[in-house]
Order: structure tokens, then C-alpha cells, then sequence
């Protein structure tokens, strides 16, 4: 495909050039895991010709997943709990996830998805990762407050492979993230002038995490810590 989505997180739409190029196949069957990923999930139903599973793990971000997507009928959204899904044993021949099971439960998630991909099929997850360790505390504190468990950056194949899958090819984007947390920042500026005193302070922690989140890395070193790796997986 040469036109590729505007994606707003980390790895921005260069997960999905990745896997468009390392994965020329057309598939049946296909589950997007995350937030954010309207436009991941309606360019991957273009591409294929078929309906694609989206699922998101809370209410809010149903609600804004549905004014996205707008009733097209291509994305089949759903409201679950990444590691507990209703579908059925070998279920998917894709499930794409894109910064969205770098957390605390990424071994029950990772668990699920290999009991619903069925045999011969691939996994695209995007990892952020641990440029170096030990990590210091400002860095770590972004971690814990956002329950996020990084890989290290050489330990990301290493953990995949034990898992039972087959690492068919790896990206490092970690050069995008640079680009993303300035759009983050440019937004939270156009945020903070468009909405009202009222909805700032609805959304006050949630605005200050992710401000502070985007300062660490683009004013005060987070750069040289945090990485983000996009991997193609093939289950055995």
C-alpha cells in the first residue's frame, strides 16, 4: 500500500509498512489489540477485503473508538479484556497490536493471543523497550505510573521465542518516537486552548501523566532509555 494511515502512537505507521512488507500474504481472519487503532484496523480491512476485530479494554475508549469508526461496517468493535477474549480457540490468522501489551499483564495477554492465532499464524506487536538499564528513577517513574514493563531492547526476541513464537523478522523504530511525542505535545497544546476549564480538570491526571510523560523524553533525556521495537512473530 503507498498510502499508509496517520497512526498516533508510538511506531506511528511504520508498523504497518513493516508488516505489509514483511507479510505479503492476504488473510481471513484478523483481531486488532488497542487503543488508538481505529485507522490501524480500517486500513488492515482495505487491504484484505474482509471485516476486522477491534477490541479495546475500557469504556472511554469505546466511546471514542465508535465516533471514529462511525458504524462502518469493515471493523467489528468490541469492549474486552486483552487477556481474557471471548473468541475461540485458533480463531485469527492476524492479531496486530501496537504499543498495547508493553504492560504488567503482558504474559497473560501474550498467553491469550497465542490460544486464539491459529497454528501458522502471525503476530505484529509493537514493544516499547529498555534502551539501557538500569533505567533511572524519572524514567522509571513514567513505567509505574502508566503500567508499562518494558523488555530490554536485546531481550525482546529472547522473550518471544521462549514463548513459542517464531521471530520471523524485527524492526527498530525507535526513531520515531521523537516525532510522536512532539505530535503529543503539539496536541496537548491545541488541547489546553480549544476545551474548556471544566473539561481540563475532568481530565487533569490523565493530561498531566501524559505531559509529563512526553517532557521526560524530549526535554529531559528519556531518549536515551526508551526504545520501540515492532516485531513479526509466526506461532509454531
Amino acid at each position: 500500500m503507498k498510502n499508509h494511515p496517520q497512526i498516533f502512537l508510538p511506531g506511528l505507521s511504520k508498523q504497518l509498512e513493516f508488516l505489509y512488507e514483511k507479510a505479503d500474504r492476504k488473510f481471513e481472519s484478523v483481531l486488532v489489540i488497542g487503543t488508538v487503532s481505529e485507522k490501524i484496523a480500517l486500513s488492515l480491512s482495505r487491504k484484505y477485503d474482509i471485516s476486522v476485530e477491534l477490541i479495546v479494554n475500557d469504556y472511554e475508549s469505546l466511546l471514542s473508538s465508535k465516533l471514529i469508526i462511525e458504524n462502518n461496517p469493515s471493523v467489528n468493535l468490541k469492549l474486552m479484556d486483552y487477556e481474557n477474549t471471548d473468541y475461540e480457540d485458533a480463531q485469527f490468522e492476524l492479531i496486530y497490536a501496537q504499543a498495547s501489551v508493553s504492560t504488567g499483564n503482558r504474559k497473560n495477554i501474550v498467553k491469550e493471543v497465542k490460544r486464539i492465532l491459529k497454528p501458522g499464524g502471525l503476530f505484529c506487536v509493537g514493544e516499547l523497550v529498555k534502551l539501557k538499564e538500569p533505567v533511572p528513577p524519572f524514567v522509571q517513574n513514567i513505567f509505574d505510573n502508566s503500567d508499562l514493563l518494558p523488555l530490554s531492547s536485546n531481550g525482546v526476541t529472547e522473550y518471544y521465542s521462549d514463548k513459542g513464537f517464531v521471530v520471523t523478522s524485527k524492526m527498530d523504530l525507535t526513531n520515531t518516537l521523537k516525532e510522536y511525542y512532539t505530535k503529543t505535545s503539539s496536541a496537548l497544546a491545541r488541547y489546553s486552548k480549544k476545551n474548556t476549564d471544566e473539561e481540563k480538570r475532568y481530565y487533569k491526571k490523565l493530561l498531566n501523566k501524559i505531559s509529563h510523560e512526553t517532557n521526560v523524553y524530549l526535554k529531559l533525556g528519556g531518549d536515551k532509555f526508551i526504545g520501540f521495537h515492532s516485531l513479526l512473530l509466526r506461532k509454531a
